[in-house]
């Protein structure tokens, strides 16, 4: 029988900057954003949710909703530090281990011995272990399988932990609405709910045919879920797919000379962090976003980190600007499998941000 736990960290980043921070503990709290109001907010604590403020929220409506809200640029740096230290934690446990970000991961304890084998007691353990070296809390799902120790991590949010164990899985699953199921988004889901279905209960009742007919090999995935049915392995070693940097301006721009400013600047950044990763560069892109919040990006293959070539993306972009004035400019590159030689070498030299 699997033992999958789902680790995930409580509003990670302000829980950082609260812990570090004594003044931020008691006070609705987001990381990103500016405060000029322009960007998007990271991640947020508890006290701001309760006005409704969300990740990826932009931060005008976030001010909007919660005036009051406290805006810090954020470390991540030292995100990245304690995501490792966390990291560490796990491997005392076992080295089947999922990253999906810095604040979260699967971890498969099938195998291990620590406790009699009792996943919820290795969970329980584990939470400590982060609190006592870290200060910092861990919510925790455990379950047969991947998909619902994701759900359940976040039934007991903050500080808390949900266990399904095998018998009470089929209970567990069928009440579930379908919003929860990982990979279910909004338009997705709304689809849905167009045909009536929004628990897993109504997919189970649901002709399959008619599922795949409307979604694809998606929908034999929404009937697997609403079935208890997940047999994937943890992804134990994930490859990075592509490295960018991008910035909100301050104010909108709307000249091509402008725009080659933003690229100059953000150059140096993007060279050191991809002096951080072995894979050989496969194609460079560049990202705008216009005034009224619509984006486009432009991307090609080449085999080596060109400046130049990025001004032919550029002007490729700019093409499509309608006049419109430009308050976000991103540069990025795709990354190949480390692996394929038929790739051409590169390298950069080993400079800190």
């Amino acid at each position: 029988m699997r033992k999958i736990i789902h680790i995930d960290m409580d509003c990670y980043y302000a829980a950082v900057e609260m812990r570090d921070n004594p003044e931020y503990r008691y006070v609705p709290l987001a990381i990103g954003g500016s405060s000029d109001r322009r960007g998007v907010i990271s991640t947020c604590n508890y006290q701001a949710r309760k006005f409704g403020v969300r990740s990826a929220m932009a931060t005008a409506h976030a001010l909007k909703l919660c005036p009051e809200l406290v805006l810090v640029p954020g470390r991540m740096n030292l995100y990245s530090e304690i995501s490792q230290q966390i990291r560490e934690i796990f491997s005392r446990y076992t080295q089947k281990i999922e990253p999906l970000s810095l604040d979260e991961a699967y971890l498969d304890v099938s195998d291990c011995e620590l406790f009699s084998g009792s996943a919820t007691l290795i969970a329980e353990d584990i939470r400590r272990a982060i609190f006592q070296e870290t200060q910092l809390t861990a919510s925790a799902g455990v379950a047969p399988c991947k998909f619902v120790a994701k759900i359940a991590s976040d039934e007991n949010k903050p500080n808390g932990i949900c266990v399904v164990t095998p018998d009470l899985l089929d209970d567990f699953v069928i009440a579930l609405p379908l919003g929860k199921i990982p990979g279910v988004g909004k338009v997705t889901l709304s689809k849905l709910n167009d045909i009536g279905l929004h628990t897993c209960a109504d997919v189970r009742q649901f002709p399959f045919e008619d599922l795949i007919k409307r979604f694809g090999k998606f929908g034999s995935i929404i009937w697997d879920r609403s079935h208890g049915l997940d047999d994937r392995n943890l992804s134990l070693s994930r490859q990075r797919k592509s490295v960018g940097v991008e910035r909100t301006l301050a104010q909108d721009i709307h000249s091509k000379e402008d725009c080659i400013k933003m690229i100059d600047s953000l150059y140096p950044l993007l060279k050191t962090r991809l002096s951080k990763t072995k894979s050989p560069i496969q194609s460079q892109g560049i990202k705008l976003k216009f005034s009224d919040f619509q984006q486009t990006t432009v991307e090609h293959k080449c085999q080596q980190l060109d400046h130049n070539y990025f001004i032919e993306l550029l002007t490729e972009g700019l093409a499509r600007q309608n006049d419109r004035g430009i308050r976000l400019v991103g540069v990025h590159v795709g990354l190949a499998d480390p692996q394929d030689n038929r790739q051409l070498a590169f390298s950069f030299p080993s400079t800190e941000d």
